[in-house]
This record gives C-alpha cells, sequence and structure tokens, in this order.
C-alpha cells in the first residue's frame, strides 16, 4: 500500500532550473558505457530497486516504532556517506533515541522540508554531523522514492554551492557562479521532473525513477573523479572502474556477493556482518 504523502502541490515553489543538455547527454553515455561491464544498466537499476524495497519492508510495511538495532545497521550500509559515521548510535541506548526521531521523521502530518529540519537539529549542528541531512533523506527517498526524490547533499547543497545541479548548470563560467537555487523539496522535485523529462526524450520509459537516481549518481560520481569534495575524500578513493563511485554513491558497494551478508564499517573500523534475511 503505498503511503499518502501530507505535501500538496500547492504548498512548495518549484525553482526554474537552468539545466544543460549536453551535460545531460555525455552523462548518459558514460553511465550506460560505464555499466556494461557490470551487467548492463538495467542490473543497476535492479539493484536501486531492491534497495528501496528493503528500506520499504522495515519503514513503511512494519511501524516505523518497532524498527530494530539490527534492521537499522543493515540499512545503514546502503547510506555511504552515513555508515562511517554513525558508529556512536550503533548500541540500544542510543538507538532507542535514533528511532524516535525516524518514526517523527516519517509523520507525515508536516511537510517534509519541516520533519527534515527538526531531525537535523536534534544533532549539533556541526561539521562532524552533516552526514545527519544524508540520514534523513536517505531513510525517506529509499521508503517511498515515488513521493519523495533523493535530497542528499551531494544532489544540492545550497550553502556549499555545490552537487548534482552545479555539475550540469547551463553556464558559462560556472566556477565563479553563485547558483540561487534553495535545497527544499521543491527543487529537488523539479529536478527529478527535469530528469525524468530528458531520460523519456532519450528512450527510458520504464523504471524513470531508480534511473533519476543512477544517472544523478553518475554526475556526481565524475566530480569526484576529477576534483574530488572535502567531506567525500576520506570515502571515496581513486577508483578502478568509471562507475566505482556511483555504486558507492548509491550505496550498492555495501553487499558481499555470494554469501547473502551485507556489511557495515564503523567509523573506528569494527565490521558488522548482517544477514539480509533479517530486512524481510
Amino acid at each position: 500500500m503505498v503511503s499518502k504523502s501530507a505535501v500538496q502541490p500547492h504548498e512548495f515553489e518549484r525553482p526554474v532550473l537552468d539545466l544543460s543538455g549536453d551535460l545531460l547527454r555525455g552523462a548518459l553515455r558514460t553511465m550506460v558505457a560505464g555499466s556494461e561491464e557490470h551487467g548492463g544498466i538495467e542490473r543497476y537499476i535492479d539493484a536501486v530497486k531492491l534497495k528501496s524495497s528493503m528500506f520499504r519492508q522495515a519503514l513503511v510495511e512494519s511501524p516505523v516504532k518497532e524498527l530494530d538495532l539490527e534492521t537499522f545497521k543493515g540499512l545503514c550500509t546502503f547510506m555511504a556517506t552515513v555508515r562511517r559515521r554513525v558508529s556512536k548510535w550503533l548500541n540500544e541506548d542510543r538507538f532507542a533515541e535514533m528511532r524516535e526521531l525516524i518514526v517523527d521523521l516519517f509523520d507525515e502530518s508536516e511537510h517534509i522540508d519541516s520533519r527534515i529540519g527538526r531531525f537535523c537539529d536534534a544533532f549539533p549542528q556541526d561539521k562532524k554531523h552533516r552526514w545527519v541531512r544524508d540520514l534523513a533523506a536517505e531513510l525517506l527517498h529509499n521508503a517511498d522514492p515515488e513521493r519523495v526524490p533523493m535530497m542528499n547533499r551531494w544532489i544540492w547543497d545550497a550553502k556549499a554551492n555545490t552537487g548534482v545541479i552545479r555539475e550540469i548548470w547551463h553556464a558559462e563560467d560556472i566556477d565563479r557562479l553563485t547558483i540561487r537555487v534553495p535545497d527544499d523539496y521543491g527543487t529537488y522535485i523539479m529536478l527529478r521532473e527535469e530528469l525524468s523529462q530528458f531520460l523519456s526524450d532519450n528512450g527510458v520509459f520504464r523504471d524513470v525513477l531508480f534511473y533519476v537516481d543512477v544517472l544523478c549518481a553518475q554526475i556526481y560520481a565524475q566530480y569526484i573523479c576529477e576534483q574530488g569534495g572535502s567531506y567525500l575524500r576520506a570515502d571515496f578513493t581513486a577508483p578502478e572502474d568509471p562507475m566505482q563511485h556511483t555504486r558507492r554513491l548509491l550505496g550498492l558497494d555495501g553487499v558481499q556477493p555470494g554469501n547473502g551478508r551485507t556489511r557495515l564499517k564503523s567509523i573506528n573500523g569494527e565490521a558488522f556482518l548482517i544477514d539480509d534475511k533479517s530486512l524481510n
């Protein structure tokens, strides 16, 4: 059963996004070509769909208030900018606090921006806790990708003027330009609509929303390869293949093939192994 969103079309503004068709076409070509070595782009789409189903089972089909620590660890495995920083919450006492915040995050009586803002305000407002925004965004998006677009900081961070939007913005001197677009729900919805239309115009008619996620990851992966973001350098090293960063941004590198288990590496290096069946 699809959950009902409290957000109505008239409750948010849709900014104008001046995106470059040439940059998007280049990213799409790279995405399709780079995925061939791993079984084709459809395999990536299936993996993203599977990841979403795991989040949905844990956060929508089951009561959020019953989310347990082991399941949360398993979900963290699929959130690249979260899993190395969340370790202090991976014990029963601290997780009890986290679970209450997640329950509030999924309370659809308020606007998504308000819920995410309140979730982030429960943590220290410093650089060490920037991952909290990504945690909130990942949980909401992966549990209900149809209603909630991907809203991670690497999609758009207005304060830092970085993200996918900047990488595909149509401008002659983008390095000197400050893009006046807010990082709120309306912006992310508009970006998804623009990219969905672009993909449809280029022959993608099924699983378009999941293609949007992979395309966004491909766009920002290219940025990481070329320049690197300071807050990502600890997580993303030199790639061995053109899709390595794409997989990691999507959290698809968390699966250990062949043993039916996932891994979560904490910030102190301790590795957790979680049986995937615990997420069913």
